[in-house]
Protein backbone atom coordinates (compact mmCIF):
# COMPACT_ATOMS: atom_id res chain seq x y z
CA UNK A 1 0.00 0.00 0.00
CA UNK A 2 2.87 2.50 0.99
CA UNK A 3 4.65 1.51 -2.48
CA UNK A 4 1.27 2.19 -3.99
CA UNK A 5 0.45 6.04 -2.25
CA UNK A 6 4.07 6.67 -3.13
CA UNK A 7 3.63 5.86 -6.97
CA UNK A 8 0.07 7.52 -7.04
CA UNK A 9 1.72 10.83 -5.41
CA UNK A 10 5.18 11.00 -7.54
CA UNK A 11 2.43 10.50 -11.05
CA UNK A 12 0.09 13.10 -9.70
CA UNK A 13 3.19 15.57 -9.32
CA UNK A 14 4.70 14.92 -12.56
CA UNK A 15 1.21 15.20 -13.86
CA UNK A 16 1.06 18.51 -11.83
CA UNK A 17 4.17 19.96 -12.95
CA UNK A 18 3.07 19.51 -16.47
CA UNK A 19 0.16 21.29 -16.37
CA UNK A 20 1.55 24.06 -13.99
CA UNK A 21 4.69 24.16 -16.59
CA UNK A 22 1.65 24.87 -19.60
CA UNK A 23 -0.96 26.85 -17.65
CA UNK A 24 1.14 28.83 -14.73
CA UNK A 25 -0.77 28.70 -10.79
CA UNK A 26 -3.62 30.69 -11.95
CA UNK A 27 -4.12 29.06 -14.92
CA UNK A 28 -4.37 25.83 -13.60
CA UNK A 29 -7.44 23.53 -12.19
CA UNK A 30 -7.61 20.59 -9.88
CA UNK A 31 -9.65 18.88 -12.80
CA UNK A 32 -7.09 19.22 -15.79
CA UNK A 33 -4.16 18.15 -13.04
CA UNK A 34 -6.67 14.97 -12.20
CA UNK A 35 -7.03 14.15 -16.38
CA UNK A 36 -3.50 14.56 -16.68
CA UNK A 37 -2.58 11.77 -14.40
CA UNK A 38 -5.27 9.59 -15.71
CA UNK A 39 -7.03 9.63 -12.09
CA UNK A 40 -10.21 11.12 -10.38
CA UNK A 41 -10.84 14.38 -8.87
CA UNK A 42 -11.78 12.45 -5.63
CA UNK A 43 -8.41 10.47 -5.37
CA UNK A 44 -6.18 13.73 -6.20
CA UNK A 45 -7.93 15.64 -3.53
CA UNK A 46 -7.03 12.75 -1.49
CA UNK A 47 -3.51 13.27 -1.84
CA UNK A 48 -3.78 17.48 -1.90
CA UNK A 49 -6.41 19.26 -0.29
CA UNK A 50 -6.38 22.40 -2.99
CA UNK A 51 -4.26 23.89 -5.83
CA UNK A 52 -2.03 25.86 -3.72
CA UNK A 53 -0.84 22.55 -1.87
CA UNK A 54 -0.15 20.58 -4.53
CA UNK A 55 1.79 23.84 -6.25
CA UNK A 56 4.17 23.86 -3.08
CA UNK A 57 4.61 20.27 -3.31
CA UNK A 58 5.54 20.54 -6.73
CA UNK A 59 7.69 23.39 -5.83
CA UNK A 60 9.12 21.61 -2.90
CA UNK A 61 10.12 18.65 -5.45
CA UNK A 62 11.92 20.75 -7.64
CA UNK A 63 13.64 22.71 -5.50
CA UNK A 64 15.56 19.68 -3.62
CA UNK A 65 16.55 18.67 -7.12
CA UNK A 66 17.80 21.91 -7.88
CA UNK A 67 19.88 23.10 -4.97
CA UNK A 68 22.06 19.73 -5.06
CA UNK A 69 22.91 20.30 -8.72
CA UNK A 70 23.52 24.29 -7.87
CA UNK A 71 25.96 23.44 -4.65
CA UNK A 72 27.93 20.69 -6.61
CA UNK A 73 28.98 22.83 -9.29
CA UNK A 74 29.92 25.43 -5.92
CA UNK A 75 31.99 22.59 -5.00
CA UNK A 76 33.48 21.65 -8.10
CA UNK A 77 37.19 21.89 -8.73
CA UNK A 78 36.47 23.66 -11.42
CA UNK A 79 38.43 26.38 -12.76
CA UNK A 80 36.72 29.93 -12.30
CA UNK A 81 35.50 29.83 -15.80
CA UNK A 82 34.28 26.66 -16.54
CA UNK A 83 32.08 27.14 -13.55
CA UNK A 84 30.42 29.95 -14.61
CA UNK A 85 29.56 28.48 -17.46
CA UNK A 86 28.44 25.22 -15.62
CA UNK A 87 25.79 27.20 -13.84
CA UNK A 88 24.47 29.32 -16.17
CA UNK A 89 23.69 26.41 -18.43
CA UNK A 90 22.75 23.93 -15.51
CA UNK A 91 20.48 26.77 -13.86
CA UNK A 92 18.74 27.99 -16.85
CA UNK A 93 17.83 24.61 -18.18
CA UNK A 94 16.41 23.71 -14.67
CA UNK A 95 14.26 26.83 -14.73
CA UNK A 96 13.39 26.13 -18.65
CA UNK A 97 11.66 22.94 -16.85
CA UNK A 98 10.53 24.60 -14.27
CA UNK A 99 10.21 28.26 -15.00
CA UNK A 100 7.14 28.66 -12.43
CA UNK A 101 9.97 28.52 -9.92
CA UNK A 102 10.61 31.95 -9.77
CA UNK A 103 7.28 33.46 -10.15
CA UNK A 104 6.32 31.31 -7.23
CA UNK A 105 9.16 32.24 -4.75
CA UNK A 106 8.53 36.15 -5.84
CA UNK A 107 4.92 35.57 -5.11
CA UNK A 108 5.79 33.15 -1.30
CA UNK A 109 8.45 36.10 -0.64
CA UNK A 110 5.92 38.64 -0.27
CA UNK A 111 2.76 37.24 1.35
CA UNK A 112 5.05 34.49 3.64
CA UNK A 113 8.06 36.27 5.64
CA UNK A 114 9.40 33.03 6.71
CA UNK A 115 9.61 31.70 3.25
CA UNK A 116 13.18 31.46 3.32
CA UNK A 117 13.21 30.22 6.42
CA UNK A 118 11.05 27.42 5.85
CA UNK A 119 12.71 26.25 2.13
CA UNK A 120 16.59 27.28 2.89
CA UNK A 121 17.17 24.68 5.50
CA UNK A 122 20.80 24.02 6.41
CA UNK A 123 20.62 20.50 4.26
CA UNK A 124 19.05 22.07 1.43
CA UNK A 125 20.09 26.28 0.78
CA UNK A 126 23.27 26.79 -1.95
CA UNK A 127 26.46 26.75 -0.07
CA UNK A 128 28.63 29.71 -2.48
CA UNK A 129 31.51 29.71 0.09
CA UNK A 130 33.78 27.72 -1.60
CA UNK A 131 32.96 29.88 -5.09
CA UNK A 132 33.43 32.90 -2.89
CA UNK A 133 36.75 31.77 -2.18
CA UNK A 134 38.00 31.00 -5.51
CA UNK A 135 37.25 34.17 -6.62
CA UNK A 136 39.06 35.65 -4.18
CA UNK A 137 42.41 33.63 -4.93
CA UNK A 138 41.83 34.73 -8.70
CA UNK A 139 41.51 38.02 -7.95
CA UNK A 140 44.57 37.87 -5.46
CA UNK A 141 46.67 36.17 -8.36
CA UNK A 142 45.64 38.72 -11.56
CA UNK A 143 43.57 36.60 -13.18
CA UNK A 144 40.22 38.70 -12.73
CA UNK A 145 39.74 41.96 -12.32
CA UNK A 146 38.76 43.23 -8.98
CA UNK A 147 35.37 42.18 -7.70
CA UNK A 148 33.55 41.54 -4.89
CA UNK A 149 32.39 37.89 -4.46
CA UNK A 150 29.02 38.05 -3.27
CA UNK A 151 28.26 40.69 -5.33
CA UNK A 152 29.43 38.71 -8.50
CA UNK A 153 27.34 35.58 -7.54
CA UNK A 154 23.66 37.53 -7.20
CA UNK A 155 24.94 39.40 -10.43
CA UNK A 156 25.27 36.24 -12.53
CA UNK A 157 22.38 34.97 -10.38
CA UNK A 158 19.85 38.15 -11.53
CA UNK A 159 21.41 37.07 -14.98
CA UNK A 160 19.90 34.04 -15.36
CA UNK A 161 16.63 34.75 -13.32
CA UNK A 162 15.62 37.96 -14.88
CA UNK A 163 14.05 36.91 -18.20
CA UNK A 164 11.96 34.09 -16.75
CA UNK A 165 10.91 36.87 -13.86
CA UNK A 166 9.67 38.74 -16.79
CA UNK A 167 9.49 36.69 -19.58
CA UNK A 168 5.76 38.43 -20.51
CA UNK A 169 7.07 41.59 -20.19
CA UNK A 170 10.01 40.97 -22.53
CA UNK A 171 8.17 39.28 -24.70
CA UNK A 172 5.36 41.75 -25.48
CA UNK A 173 8.58 44.50 -25.42
CA UNK A 174 10.43 42.56 -28.40
CA UNK A 175 7.07 40.64 -30.03
CA UNK A 176 8.33 37.37 -30.03
CA UNK A 177 6.77 34.18 -29.59
CA UNK A 178 6.31 31.71 -26.87
CA UNK A 179 8.58 29.13 -29.37
CA UNK A 180 11.05 31.92 -30.12
CA UNK A 181 11.15 33.01 -26.43
CA UNK A 182 12.07 29.11 -25.60
CA UNK A 183 15.09 29.52 -28.30
CA UNK A 184 16.37 32.85 -26.74
CA UNK A 185 16.39 31.30 -23.61
CA UNK A 186 18.52 28.49 -24.68
CA UNK A 187 20.79 30.57 -26.42
CA UNK A 188 21.37 32.78 -23.00
CA UNK A 189 23.18 29.57 -21.57
CA UNK A 190 25.90 30.56 -23.98
CA UNK A 191 25.38 34.38 -23.99
CA UNK A 192 25.54 34.59 -20.09
CA UNK A 193 28.94 33.13 -19.03
CA UNK A 194 30.65 34.62 -21.74
CA UNK A 195 29.47 38.42 -21.43
CA UNK A 196 29.89 37.85 -17.13
CA UNK A 197 33.70 36.12 -18.37
CA UNK A 198 34.20 39.04 -20.66
CA UNK A 199 33.54 42.00 -17.84
CA UNK A 200 35.98 40.18 -15.47
CA UNK A 201 38.72 39.28 -17.77
CA UNK A 202 41.69 41.69 -17.04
Amino acid sequence: MVKEDIGTEKLILEAAKRVFHERGLAGARMQQIADEAGINKALLHYYFRNKEQLFKAVFTDAFARLIPQINEIFDSDEPLFDKIRSFADRYTAILMENHYLPGFIIQELNSNPNFAAEYLTPERKPNPQKLFSQIRQEVEAGRIRPVEPQQFVISLLGLCLFPFIAAEMIRHVTGMSKEQYMLFLAERKKHIPEFVINAIKP
